[in-house]
């Protein structure tokens, strides 16, 4: 516990269970600083179940922050006599923080936006089984993206992560796994108040976590009769509140989207899906204003929408004249409300503006707490066999593989402090249009200045402008040539360093036809397996750059396909993009040749041997 923290001085009180240790022992601990410095030591003799010690005036503290998380080690040692019975090293941060009433956050008192995303627990080819290194990299990628907020959906998650939290100052949501199913009978809130109290004895020395949550969406789908009774939902609701104040007067409890309950807690998120689920992304402004004025302290949690890796268009799907523009809040059945996520293209080009104006809103609105994307990583689900991916959540800006999509340079350009420039987008390199179409194309970057080069020819020179949009301002109209066309983006940052990006667009005047068979190629991976690729093509043999239907791959023999891991190379059953689909394939030892094909519901099926 820390009583007391402040830029000049602080203080830090430790309680030891001793109920279990003989009559009479020691309790030894040493606090040592960041750099490895003894900063205090203190001895207690206990005889009681719990042993306090506190370190008091340790002056000008080292603070925990989001850019500079300094972290103490805690050594406590309890010895009978000279025999030590048991020794710990835990790592202690110092930090305060306040959430000003109608407005924003503010850490060790200064203002901090929090920008954040989601984070669950699972990964390509071995589900939530995750090593700790994969733990590890799972936040450094969030991390690099300029994150300093990560909310663990919807279940406490392995300790590694709270680990790399504390170590590379991620500011962290702990939610309690009340995700829907309503309120249940005695022994569930047993079980669920057990689960309380063991995630916040387990979790309460990370100076990470900020936020307790204490559910989401609970009354969703009851699992039990009268289950979304909200009057015992609340009053239940109540205990969980009261519990986790007592345990932990120290931080914040919060819930996401139950309405009912949004002034039992200290903070509250309502479900804002401006553009996906409901709405226009256009309204999110107007979105965040009502709830500013309307909650305490409003934090938004969950923002976004689908895409397919690959799916590119010039003119993405918007809504206009299908929707409600003006709606933003999720329904409770989805299907009830015409909305995006039905009649959309999963393109990437949509994520793109739909992010790229959620962050030109958050990033210029002086009051805001921050919000939190939804998801960071695609991941599965028992629902959505529909889905482009069979059983893959979508909406992660990377795949199941950490592959990052467009959608994570757009974050990265709002955020990250690492310096580069990304011309949009790398997965779109085969286009077509008329003849002398100008088209727009967009770079995202940090930098102050960027200057774009088509063809070897400078377009100019431009100031970056995050209340301009789309890309804050650094869009160039080109007029592409037929075939090849080099494009080069030049980023200037503050401190004069020089950032480059180079992408090849094949551009074609001549449109697709309709589609009328399929092809199938191969090409060799640096890993040792084979990438297989399918194109759907018309009676000329052009690509179908407009096709999207669905298409099945299979190994005949000599070889298997790497078919359960959800990624885009990772699926026997996958919608085209743009045209195209790929596989991945693994050859069996000794084989020597490799039979593959692939179908769909309008062609027969196409063969491939690979010697």
């Amino acid at each position: 516990v820390t009583p007391t923290v402040s830029a000049e001085n602080a203080s830090v009180l430790i309680n030891v269970e001793t109920s279990t240790l003989p009559k009479e022992f020691i309790v030894d601990c040493e606090l040592t600083s960041p750099t490895g410095q003894s900063v205090k030591m203190t001895e207690a003799v206990g005889t009681d179940k719990f042993t306090s010690l506190s370190f008091e005036n340790i002056d000008s503290p080292e603070l925990w922050s989001t850019k500079t998380p300094n972290l103490y080690t805690l050594t406590t040692i309890i010895k009978n006599g000279d025999k030590i019975i048991d020794q710990t090293e835990e790592k202690v941060g110092l930090r305060w923080f306040e959430f000003k009433d109608h407005g924003a956050f503010y850490l060790n008192g200064e203002r901090l936006l929090l920008r954040g995303t989601h984070r669950h627990e699972e990964h390509a080819g071995v589900g939530a089984a995750m090593s700790n290194e994969q733990h590890r990299a799972d936040m450094e990628l969030i991390k690099s993206m300029g994150t300093n907020f990560v909310r663990l959906a919807h279940y406490p998650q392995d300790p590694e992560v709270y680990k790399a939290c504390d170590e590379l100052g991620l500011i962290v949501w702990d939610e309690l796994p009340w995700c829907r199913g309503g309120l249940g009978n005695d022994v569930w809130q047993e079980n669920t108040t057990d689960m309380l109290k063991g995630i916040i004895n387990q979790n309460y020395n990370h100076p990470s976590i900020v936020f307790w949550s204490l559910g989401n969406e609970m009354y969703w789908l009851p699992d039990f009769e009268d289950g979304d009774n909200t009057e015992k939902m609340n009053q239940y609701l109540q205990s969980l509140n009261d519990r986790a104040h007592k345990m932990d007067p120290s931080r914040v409890t919060a819930i996401r989207k139950y309405y009912e309950g949004a002034d039992i807690v200290d903070v509250f998120s309502p479900s804002i899906w401006s553009g996906w689920y409901s709405g226009s992304y256009k309204s999110y402004q107007k979105a965040i204003n009502q709830y500013k004025a309307q909650y305490k302290h409003f934090i938004h949690t969950e923002y976004g929408g689908s895409s397919h890796v690959g799916r590119h268009t010039e003119n993405p799907i918007t809504g206009e004249g299908a929707i409600q523009a003006d709606g933003w809040e999720e329904a409770i059945v989805q299907t009830d409300v015409a909305n995006i996520a039905q009649i959309g293209d999963w393109s990437e080009n949509y994520m793109v503006d739909l992010f790229d104006w959620h962050l030109r809103i958050s990033e210029t609105d002086s009051t805001f707490i921050g919000n939190a994307q939804w998801a960071f990583k695609d991941f599965g689900t028992p629902l959505r066999p529909e889905n482009d991916i069979p059983y893959i959540n979508q909406k992660g800006l990377v795949d199941r593989d950490n592959n990052p999509k467009d959608s994570y340079y757009v974050f990265k350009s709002y955020w990250s402090d690492e310096p580069f420039v990304w011309i949009e987008s790398h997965t779109w390199t085969e286009r077509q249009g008329p003849k002398g179409l100008e088209r727009e194309i967009s770079v995202y970057s940090n930098a102050e200045e960027v200057e774009f080069f088509m063809n070897g020819k400078s377009l100019g020179k431009k100031i970056k402008d995050v209340n301009k949009f789309p890309a804050s301002g650094l869009t160039w109209l080109v007029d592409f040539k037929e075939g090849d066309n080099e494009m080069r983006a030049v980023g200037t940052m503050k401190d004069g360093d020089v950032v480059n990006d180079e992408l090849l667009v094949n551009y074609r005047f001549t449109k697709n036809g309709k589609p009328k068979a399929l092809t199938l190629d191969s090409k060799q991976l640096d890993n040792g397996n084979i990438l297989l690729i399918a194109q759907a093509v018309d009676a000329d043999g052009l690509r179908c750059l407009d096709y999207e239907e669905r298409v099945y791959f299979q190994a005949l023999s000599g070889g298997t396909t790497i078919k359960s891991h959800g990624t885009p190379t990772g699926s026997e059953s996958i919608k085209m993009a743009n045209g195209k689909a790929t596989i991945e394939l693994i050859r069996n030892d000794g084989s020597e040749q490799l039979e593959v094909m692939v179908i769909n519901q309008s062609f027969k099926g196409t063969y491939l041997v690979i010697e």
